[in-house]
Order: C-alpha cells, then sequence, then structure tokens
C-alpha cells in the first residue's frame, strides 16, 4: 500500500498476518505491530484502508495484549460499510494503515479500589476485555472478574476456548476466578457450552438475573464497571448504576465506573 507523506506522519502500513471468521460477519484479524508502538490494554487504534474514493478511517480496540508482538483486532462487517466493504476483501499479507498514536480512557488502572470488575460487552465491544484478560494486571489487582458478554444470536461468541481455559484456572499464577456470563436476544435456546441467558444485559442487570448468574451481589464498596458496545446499552447501564449510589470515575474523583464508546 502506496501512501504520501502526510499520511506517513500519523500512521503506518502493517501487514496482515491471519484473518479468523467466527461467522459470515464476524472476523479476527492480526497484523504486524509498529516498532516503538504502546498501548493500554482497553485502548483502540484507528485503522485506514483504501477504497476507490481515497482512505476510510475507523476506530478498532486492540483484542492482543500490550505484551504480545502483532495487533489483534475484531470487528463486524457492516452491510455496504465503507470500511468493512474493504475489510471484507483482506487477505493475508495485505496493508493496513494504523495511526502512531492510541486513543481512550477505558483502562482498569482507572480504579483506584474495588474488589470486584464487571466488564459489560455488547457484540464487538467485548474486544478490549479480551485483551485486559491477556495480561495479570486485572487478575493481580481484583479478587473476582465478570465478563458479561450479550449478542443477538448464540453463534455470536468469539473466543470461547480461550475465555473457558481461563474460567477452568486464573492464569498467570493468580487467584482471580473468572465469571463468564453470556446473553442473547434473538435466539429462544441458549448456548448449551455455556452460563447463557435470554434477554438484552440491561434487563438482566436491572431484574437481577445477572448478579444470581455470576453468584455475586453488585455493591456499591465492592463492584466496578466498564462497559463497552452498544450506545443505548451503555446510557442505559450508566442511568442503572446511578440508581444504585454509583457514579462515573472522573479524573480528580473515584469512581464505580468507565465507559468506551466509539459508535
Amino acid at each position: 500500500m502506496l501512501i504520501d507523506p502526510k499520511t506517513a506522519e500519523k500512521a503506518t502500513v502493517e501487514k496482515v498476518l491471519r484473518l479468523q471468521w467466527w461467522t459470515d460477519k464476524l472476523l479476527t484479524f492480526t497484523t504486524t505491530r509498529p516498532p516503538g508502538y504502546s498501548f493500554a490494554a482497553g485502548q483502540y487504534a484507528r485503522l485506514g484502508l483504501r477504497d476507490a474514493n481515497g482512505l476510510v478511517w475507523r476506530a478498532y480496540s486492540m483484542v492482543s495484549s500490550p505484551g504480545q508482538e502483532f495487533l489483534e483486532f475484531y470487528g463486524v462487517l457492516v452491510p455496504n460499510g465503507l470500511f468493512t466493504t474493504q475489510m471484507k476483501a483482506l487477505k493475508e499479507g495485505d496493508g493496513v494503515l494504523v495511526e502512531k498514536q492510541c486513543y481512550g480512557f477505558m483502562t482498569p488502572d482507572r480504579f483506584t479500589d474495588g474488589e470486584d470488575l464487571w466488564m459489560i460487552a455488547t457484540g464487538t465491544g467485548v474486544g478490549p476485555f479480551i485483551s485486559m484478560l491477556r495480561e495479570p494486571y486485572v487478575w493481580e489487582k481484583f479478587r473476582n472478574l465478570i465478563l458479561v458478554h450479550g449478542v443477538r444470536h448464540a453463534d455470536e461468541f468469539p473466543y470461547r476456548d480461550e475465555l473457558a481455559s481461563y474460567c477452568r484456572e486464573a492464569p498467570f499464577g493468580t487467584n482471580a476466578p473468572l465469571r463468564l456470563v453470556r446473553s442473547v436476544t434473538r435466539d429462544e435456546r441458549p448456548a448449551p457450552d455455556s452460563l447463557t441467558l435470554n434477554g438484552r444485559v440491561t434487563t438482566l442487570f436491572e431484574n437481577g438475573a445477572l448478579e444470581k448468574a455470576a453468584d455475586l451481589p453488585v455493591t456499591e464498596a465492592a463492584s466496578r464497571f466498564m462497559m463497552c458496545g452498544n450506545p443505548e446499552m451503555i446510557d442505559d447501564m450508566r442511568k442503572l448504576l446511578h440508581g444504585r449510589g454509583m457514579r462515573p470515575v472522573r479524573r480528580a474523583l473515584p469512581g464505580h465506573f468507565v465507559t468506551e464508546n466509539y459508535w
């Protein structure tokens, strides 16, 4: 991929190393990592692909951990999307632009206290939480880890084997258990291979089903929340958490939840 000098000032061309299709619309792709590229688990990159009219840029969370030698991203094909139309045609060896600067403030070090980390995701919003689970920090910082992932259909849950291994045994020599709760909104029957509920994540939180499934109560003192995914889910979760006496983390004020929304 040839780029002009102005673009080269802010981005590098990285090579696609691997593509994995989870469904006909969901895929993971890995690329080479630019020399000196630094990010924290939970942050996102801006990626660029060329179409007939020029470069198209989109934000994608890093799924790889900061310690891995490659970059990994998880995405969904949007019908007639300018970026994903080009992404669908990607092959190993193709070039992808990666901006030199990374973005985002949804990182677990934002919390100064708390014992239980609830990671609430819908759709491809699970990506940054995979990155967090791939490094020691959250396993060492929190007593319990709870990953809640909501999708439309049961075949849209990625990283099944990896997450199952974390549920069986905490990595990095740590003891914090991972409790995995999944929910589907369109399928009448949940997936048989995991704890999977029916309904929207926010409804399941409001009626207590998430706490029951995780076998862990939400408390103002112990529970900390990170949310990534559908903007409507994030807005609703904010309201529900406010209703339980919780507040967002601010720069100079400790809080109970942080969010990421790059739709």
